[in-house]
């Protein structure tokens, strides 16, 4: 085990301490091969799944794994017209599972999350009965603010460029604050307790993953 790996592993222990004070069940995968491997634990027949956005689920290969499952599946980007859209976010609503990323998780065990339209983090807060998030331990960071400016300036520009969207960030680099018509950084949401306890599970994985 490398150094880094040590320190990944070892920051993911107080995480997961913390993250259970504040009722969210959380989980360390080393690898993402392993967070592929428990994720995969929720994909039975009987269950309902859908998922968020997100370059991380991708990456370990989980998006695959759904849509080579016998579960039920709510995907939003089968939806032909704005009315089959709509059906399938109200299904989306009521899933067994739903999967997703955070932008940041901080120290003390809070996510944080900034969308454009809102669906994945409206998805987060209410609906689903379980939330699995998979995160990097790249994401991880000292508090709130810095969460906030670790999206706005590391993940917002990259995810402008992959959607082609028209934002100052993806020309400059960086967050400019701006209220352009294809802004991505509309909701911000910070999760600071499940309500329900363990409804929302983590799986921090020892890897960099996502933006």
């Amino acid at each position: 085990m490398t150094p880094k790996q040590q320190y990944y592993e070892n920051l993911a222990e107080s995480l997961i301490e913390k993250f259970s004070q504040r009722q969210i069940e959380a989980y360390y995968a080393a690898t993402k091969e392993e967070a592929l491997d428990m994720a995969c634990r929720y994909l039975s027949p009987e269950s309902s799944v859908s998922w968020g956005g997100s370059m991380t689920l991708n990456e370990i290969g989980l998006v695959d794994a759904i849509n080579e499952s016998d579960c039920v599946i709510y995907d939003r980007a089968s939806a032909k017209t704005p009315e089959e859209k709509r059906e399938i976010f109200s299904k989306i609503a009521g899933c067994d599972y739903y999967f997703m990323s955070s932008n940041a998780i901080t120290l003390d065990g809070q996510l944080v999350n900034i969308d454009g339209t809102g669906n994945r983090v409206a998805s987060l807060i209410h609906g689903p009965a379980n939330v699995i998030v998979i995160a990097g331990m790249n994401k991880v960071v000292t508090d709130v603010k810095a969460a906030i400016d670790r999206v706005r300036n590391m993940a917002a520009p990259p995810n402008a460029l992959r959607l082609n969207y028209n934002t100052p960030c993806r020309e400059l680099g960086r967050c400019a604050n701006c209220l352009s018509p294809d802004c991505i950084c509309d909701q911000i949401v910070i999760t600071r307790r499940s309500f329900v306890p363990n409804r929302i599970k983590v799986i921090l994985v020892g890897e960099e993953l996502g933006y």
